[in-house]
This record gives C-alpha cells, sequence and structure tokens, in this order.
C-alpha cells in the first residue's frame, strides 16, 4: 500500500522567497532545486511527476516536501555535518610551539618539520606545518637587528632627528658617509636559452677581480640630492677632501650640518672645524646606522647600480655610479624618513637606563 504524498501549503511570506531562488541566475543549484519542488508541490503535483519535472529522484522529492512541510523556508538549508572526528587535542598546539622554542636536536642549527614531528612523537609532519603556518612561524626566516648600545642615545638621536624635522633656518642639513671597497668585479652576462624553450637573463658566478674604489657621499635632505666622490682609500685625509669639496659647491657662509657616524676618521677634527665656522658636525650614537639617511641612497645605489653588473677596472665602476647620481638627480625628492617603532623603543630603553 503506498504512502500518501506530504501535502505542502506554501506560507504568504515564503512564496516571493520561493520564485526568486528558483529562478534566480545567482542563486545556488542544490537551493533552486529545492524551491522548484515545493513549489510544484503546492501547485497539487505528485512525487513522480515531480521527480521527472527535476529530473531528480522521487526520494529527493519526499524529502523536501516533508522538509518544508516542518520547518518552513529554513527546512530547504542543509544541515550542519559533524566531519571527521578531531585527531589532536588542543595542547597539541601549544606543545608544537614550546618545542620550537627549544634547542635544535644535536648536529642541525634550526628546526624543520620533520624534526618537530619526530621531537613529539605522536603529530604528524603535517599537522606541525599547520601549526605553524597558523602562527606565522617561519623556520627558515632569520632576521637581524643591531640595537644601539650607547648611553647617550636619547640626546644624540634627538639632536639628529631634530635636524631632520626641523632644520635650523637658513641651514642645510647634509647626511655623509663612506661606501669603502666597492669591487669592481667583472662577469659573464646576457642571456640563456633554456631546453625547454625559455630564456632567463643573468650572469654567471664566475667573476675576475679588478681592484676597488670608495664612495663618499653627502645628501641633501632637503632635496634628496647627492653629492660624491671617489676616492682610493678613505683615510682623514680623503674625508676632509671630499669635505672641502662639499663646503666649496655651496656659497661662502653657507651653514651646513652634517650628520656622520662614529668612524674614527670623522672624529678630531677640530682644526678643520675652526678653518670652517658655519660647518657643524652632528654624531649619530653607535650602532644606530639607520639614522643616517645616506644609508638608505647607498641602498638605492646597490640594487640599481652596481648588484649584478660587470666591470673591468674601478674607473668603470665610478662611471657607472656618475651616471646613476646623473639619472637619480633628475626625479630625486626627499625620504620620507619614519623609524617611528625603533626610534621609541630604543628612546624608551634609553631613559629607563
Amino acid at each position: 500500500m503506498s504512502r500518501h504524498a506530504t501535502p505542502v501549503v506554501i506560507r504568504r511570506e515564503d512564496r516571493a522567497t520561493l520564485e526568486r531562488w528558483a529562478r534566480g541566475p545567482t542563486t545556488q543549484q542544490r537551493i533552486a532545486l529545492r524551491s522548484r519542488i515545493v513549489l510544484a508541490a503546492a501547485d497539487g503535483m505528485d512525487t513522480i511527476a515531480i521527480a521527472k519535472l527535476c529530473s531528480t529522484r522521487p526520494n529527493t522529492v519526499s524529502k523536501w516536501r516533508q522538509r518544508y512541510a516542518a520547518a518552513g523556508v529554513a527546512g530547504l538549508a542543509d544541515k550542519p555535518r559533524p566531519g571527521a572526528p578531531r585527531r589532536y587535542g588542543a595542547d597539541v598546539e601549544q606543545r608544537v610551539l614550546h618545542a620550537v622554542q627549544e634547542p635544535a636536536p644535536a648536529g642541525y642549527a634550526m628546526w624543520n618539520g620533520r624534526l618537530l614531528a619526530a621531537r613529539l612523537g605522536d603529530v604528524s609532519q603535517g599537522h606541525v606545518w599547520h601549526i605553524l603556518r597558523k602562527h606565522r612561524v617561519a623556520l627558515a626566516r632569520r632576521r637581524s637587528w643591531c640595537v644601539s648600545t650607547d648611553p647617550e642615545f636619547a640626546t644624540k638621536s634627538a639632536d639628529v632627528v631634530g635636524l631632520y624635522l626641523a632644520p635650523p633656518d637658513n641651514a642645510l642639513v647634509l647626511c655623509v658617509d663612506e661606501k669603502p671597497s666597492i669591487q669592481a668585479l667583472e662577469r659573464a652576462q646576457g642571456w640563456l636559452r633554456m631546453p625547454d624553450g625559455k630564456a632567463m637573463t643573468g650572469y654567471t658566478h664566475e667573476y675576475k677581480r679588478h681592484g676597488t674604489t670608495t664612495l663618499f657621499a653627502a645628501l641633501e635632505t632637503a632635496t634628496g640630492l647627492v653629492k660624491a666622490g671617489h676616492f682610493a682609500r678613505r683615510r682623514r685625509r680623503e674625508f676632509l677632501a671630499f669635505m672641502n669639496d662639499v663646503v666649496a659647491s655651496y656659497p661662502p657662509g653657507q651653514e651646513l650640518h652634517v650628520v656622520l657616524d662614529n668612524l674614527a676618521t670623522h672624529r678630531h677634527n677640530e682644526p678643520w672645524l675652526r678653518r670652517h665656522p658655519n660647518v657643524f658636525f652632528h654624531f649619530i650614537p653607535t650602532h644606530a646606522s639607520w639614522l643616517n639617511q645616506v644609508e638608505v641612497w647607498f641602498s638605492i645605489l646597490w640594487r640599481a647600480a652596481l648588484r649584478g653588473a660587470s666591470f673591468t677596472s674601478p674607473r668603470q665602476v665610478r662611471k657607472a655610479i656618475d651616471a646613476f647620481i646623473d639619472q637619480y638627480s633628475k626625479t630625486a625628492h626627499p625620504f620620507e624618513w619614519r623609524k617611528e617603532h625603533v626610534f621609541q623603543k630604543q628612546l624608551h630603553d634609553s631613559i629607563a637606563f
């Protein structure tokens, strides 16, 4: 004896929703099918006819007739599925994170997923990597930092930062430093055709050395322009010769405030300073090279003009640097210098000390 189909009476507030779902181009197909089944059942069609109309099985039609009759539109949603049981307890994450902080096994400099899984014993390597990714732990990443131990860090850094943010009236602030021993390396360069037809550009790992050169640079913080000098060495005489050229490039009496690091050749130049009363030296704290803006420009120079280039003599290196400076000067602009977090921490530590 066959069972009677579950009668379906659409609630007044549900009909517009069901019709929209049944015809909507962006509706999920399973929701559209269920809506069409309910609308057809409400029109008096039997289960077999609805199954043929919707190209589905009669059991499926009966299921959604019963669901709507019992719970309305809410009954057409999927019921939550429990999924597979959890394999690992909540304590596994803490065990993995704690193990990472321990020294790596003897013979290894750092942990990896395989070593951590072996260390824990009951956790798979895949789950170890899942936990590390979740907490953004990169085992192979190594960061370096340089923390200033200068007891006068607060005083010196405040002096330099004050020059950057509020330079004296009618004065120029210059950041000066050297990039010593820039090597003239001759490398084979060009395009390399791979077996798969692709091409790549680069240079070979073999090279010839053709000597070195030392670059002195002075960066105007107000304009971003750079004045450069090339020397074979970086002794005091080369430093003062470069400073003579820098001072001579400005009108007589122009007040210049020069930011320098604590290299021995930069200090104890009182006789030269007495001859140039309009020049004032300001020294950054020890181990705080990031306070000197010319270091930023050295990084730009290296990436743009020197890294991977081929030179057959120091003269070629100097010409390449000068050519880069000529192009850089066309669009030079002041750096938006910010070291808020590092500076605030160092300043706090220095004051606390």
